[in-house]
């Protein structure tokens, strides 16, 4: 069982100055914490913003190759949470799934414009309830960032 999930945002958390992936369930209360590294944190954000850069970028790459290839990517999948270190799977027509760490899948499935699932194992673990004093999420995801540290999440996916 997985719930479909959509990103709420990249922040940097200060003063570790570590980018976080926030995702939200689609149809849930629960948030989806990941650190994440500044390259990923910059290739979700800028296509967030709809900034289209000069040239292609990796993850704009490798959509081209998927579509290049005439495979088509279907979804991504945030599957496992082991010692801190969150796993994905990217997954094509006819099944076939391949590895990724999230951040990469995520800025892939922003680009590809695929759904966003996590397992409710996952969620079970890592997800939290933010609470509802805000209505802007984003004033929400701040407060988030001034209760937590990397260190509450023991590792990082970068």
């Amino acid at each position: 069982m997985s719930s479909e999930m959509r990103v709420v945002g990249v922040r940097v958390e200060l003063p570790a100055n570590q980018p976080i992936l926030l995702l939200r369930e689609t149809e849930g209360e629960r948030y989806l914490p990941i650190w994440i590294g500044s390259v990923e944190a910059t290739a979700i954000a800028l296509e967030q913003q709809g900034v289209r850069p000069p040239r292609p970028l990796t993850h704009d790459l490798l959509k081209d190759v998927i579509g290049a290839l005439g495979r088509d990517l279907e979804q991504v999948r945030i599957t496992d949470l082991q010692e801190g270190t969150f796993f994905a799977e990217l997954v094509f027509d006819g099944d076939v799934r391949v590895s990724a760490r999230p951040s990469d899948s995520v800025a892939l499935a922003l680009r590809i414009g695929v759904p966003i699932h996590a397992d409710e194992s996952v969620l079970a673990e890592a997800g939290l309830i933010i609470p509802d004093e805000q209505e802007d999420e984003v004033e929400k995801f701040r407060e988030f960032l001034d209760s937590v540290s990397p260190e509450d999440f023991r590792g990082a996916d970068t």
